[in-house]
């Protein structure tokens, strides 16, 4: 039996690519293509030939190939990728995400680009131009505010729905103002400065003041407390807060203040208190012009994140101006937004997923981003919204779509949504499949770091496996290593690891901030080393596997938890689980499972036999949970990642 890859294909007519010389790419076995509509010019080594509509051709792959839209009009044709090796049973028909249609060539993005398509809109090679005094609020933000001052930069709702539109031109000025507010406070290039802004619209007008101004911006959660506050501001050294009137943030942060040398400025948005600056009302009354400094290089920091590891104090992973460039592949051809669409990312602004999915990326390819500032995640809360404000493409980590799938999807319109992704942590195919099924939307996932941008994804124009990373981006060199420091063969599990040696790529942190031990620790032999495991099949396609501190040493054999955890989540009684590895005086450890029933199931004796038999049937034997826990909830860290270093200690 031939291994088949069969594809629906939609090649967008563009007439700089029609003109152009068609980019040719080569791989092993046979291609049939069949013309549905559209006509298709296809190039096979020096031989040229027109397809229309009913015509075939099937041509040798490993031959130089390529082909383009003519005739102003789209191509839609299957197309059928025939391999000999391996044989395997039918499968069904995958389907390949269409881009965006950007009819404009001047977006802001690519001038920073060189970018190269397939026919199929898949990215296959991208390098950067980039000045050296490049600055995101004075090259992208100020210069959209300039060029199309009307142009919708955010649609923010607040936690009463309450709408308020910003232009580019709103946040051009208002993050000037800001500049010179906390300039005429004494606010310096280089200051740290941290953050704390819950989803509101101050954080997109400060950070891009801090921008303007050189000032170190360091973004962190409304969740922290006054010992998590403590050792933030004394770990980075930090002049000034500002942060939300809500909760209880301004408490910790008086308490934390006490034993902090460092910080001088604690300002406020949405209220006063006494000790505290009004943020709001500063900038009411600055200028709304503020001069770009001639002392500044691409190089110099910009952005700082404590990372939010599952073990020990979180590290300051460091990125420099440079960092926003690094996620034009971020929202181009991942989250493959729209120019005049309206792109949602569900993230908190503490976390780094919000400026890959509510900023630099975005407003880089001139889209717009839709904000609810919510307190607390509800799912049938944000589900109307795709209809109501019309979005366009959607963001949002595994745990969220796990909650959608647990609500009646058929009473809400998705006819908006045109992409979804995902990103945060391993996405299980059945959630995919469940969420495919009743929405007809392919969540495509994706994997980086608060150190990096986007390293492997399954980008616009490709193939997606349900239950894949997906490929690298053609933005980094991804190694999967070995214990040996040997990069694996197929099939092999290995450590994800970026290649630096050649390049240093647009988007990569420059180090922990006054951390040598703990860069080095992470990044040598010209690696970085992420700490995730995966394998790689043989058409390329990574597997994700687990953190290399959670596999499970069981009589011999190593388990990734992940695996386990998928099966889990095909019952449909399971919200959320936890595999580790507990103590065991025989087998060294044996697999527990701890999970987190739906509303209205039990946990009993009977249900727990029922789950170990289930994972038994779709497992190799010694993998199946030989210790069931049911529990309420499972312990996370405050970015909501499974600690299940916490779930080990507890069952030792």
């Amino acid at each position: 039996i031939c291994k088949l890859f069969p594809f629906l294909v939609t090649a967008k007519y563009s007439e700089k690519l029609a003109n152009a010389p068609i980019a040719c790419t080569q791989h092993d076995g046979q291609e049939f293509e069949y013309i549905i509509s559209g006509r298709l010019k296809v190039q096979i080594a020096e031989h040229t030939e027109i397809l229309g509509p009913g015509d075939k051709m099937l041509l040798n792959s490993s031959l130089p190939h390529g082909m383009v839209a003519i005739d102003g009009e789209n191509c839609q044709f299957i197309s059928v990728v025939v391999k000999g090796n391996n044989p395997v049973s039918a499968q069904s028909l995958p389907e390949i995400s269409e881009a965006v249609e950007v009819t404009d060539n001047e977006l802001l993005y690519k001038r920073f680009v060189n970018e190269t398509v397939n026919e199929k809109g898949l990215l296959t090679d991208i390098s950067f131009n980039v000045p050296e005094n490049f600055n995101f609020a004075f090259d992208v933000v100020d210069e959209l505010g300039t060029k199309k001052p009307d142009k919708t930069a955010m649609v923010w709702l607040s936690k009463n729905k309450e709408k308020r539109v910003f232009t580019f031109r709103d946040m051009s000025v208002l993050s000037s103002q800001a500049a010179n507010y906390l300039t005429s406070l004494g606010i310096k290039q280089g200051d740290r400065v941290v953050l704390v802004l819950k989803r509101h619209w101050q954080f997109w007008v400060a950070i891009n003041a801090l921008h303007k101004i050189g000032a170190i911006a360091i973004p962190a959660t409304n969740q922290l407390t006054e010992k998590d506050f403590s050792y933030r501001f004394n770990a980075a050294k930090v002049r000034a807060v500002i942060a939300t009137s809500d909760g209880e943030v301004r408490d910790f942060i008086d308490e934390a203040h006490k034993e902090s040398p460092t910080l001088e400025f604690k300002l406020c948005v949405n209220g006063n208190r006494e000790g505290w600056l009004n943020f709001d009302e500063g900038i009411a009354n600055a200028s709304a012009h503020f001069p770009r400094s001639t002392n500044h290089n691409v190089r110099d920091k910009m952005l700082m994140y404590f990372t939010s590891g599952t073990t020990g104090y979180p590290k300051i992973a460091t990125h420099s101006f440079a960092y926003p460039i690094g996620h034009i592949v971020t929202a181009r051809y991942w989250h493959n937004v729209d120019p005049d669409g309206l792109h949602f990312t569900i993230s908190d602004t503490g976390w780094g997923k919000a400026v890959w999915g509510k900023l630099y990326g975005q407003w880089l390819c001139e889209a717009a981003v839709f904000t609810y500032d919510f307190d607390r995640f509800h799912a049938s809360e944000i589900l109307p919204m795709f209809h109501d404000y019309h979005i366009t493409t959607f963001c949002a980590p595994p745990t969220m779509y796990r909650f959608f799938i647990k609500e009646d999807l058929t009473k809400y319109d998705f006819s908006s949504v045109k992409h979804a992704t995902t990103a945060g942590e391993a996405l299980n195919e059945e959630v995919y499949e469940q969420f495919k099924n009743a929405t007809g939307l392919m969540i495509h996932e994706g994997f980086g770091q608060t150190e990096t941008t986007l390293t492997v994804a399954n980008l616009i124009g490709a193939e997606i496996r349900p239950g894949s990373m997906g490929k690298p981006t053609p933005q980094f060199d991804i190694q999967l290593i070995n214990a040996d420091g040997e990069e694996t063969k197929v099939g092999e599990v290995g450590e994800i690891c970026l290649n630096t040696k050649k390049k240093f790529p647009y988007g990569m942190f420059v180090g922990y901030y006054l951390d040598d031990e703990k860069t080095t620790e992470a990044w040598y032999d010209d690696r970085y080393h992420t700490g995730d495991m995966a394998w790689r099949d043989e058409d390329g396609f990574l597997w994700y596997y687990g953190r290399t501190d959670d596999l499970i040493k069981s009589s011999g054999y190593r388990i990734g938890p992940f695996e386990i955890e998928s099966v889990l989540m095909e019952l449909p009684y399971v919200l959320e689980c936890a595999i580790t590895g507990v103590p065991d005086p025989v087998r060294g450890q044996v697999v527990k499972a701890t999970i987190v029933l739906t509303k209205g199931s039990v946990g009993t004796e009977e249900l727990k036999k029922e789950i170990q038999n289930y994972v038994k049937e779709r497992t190799a034997p010694y993998k199946y949970p030989r210790v069931v826990e049911f529990v309420e909830e499972l312990p996370k860290t405050i970015s909501g990642k499974i600690r299940r270093g916490v779930i080990r200690e507890e069952s030792k």
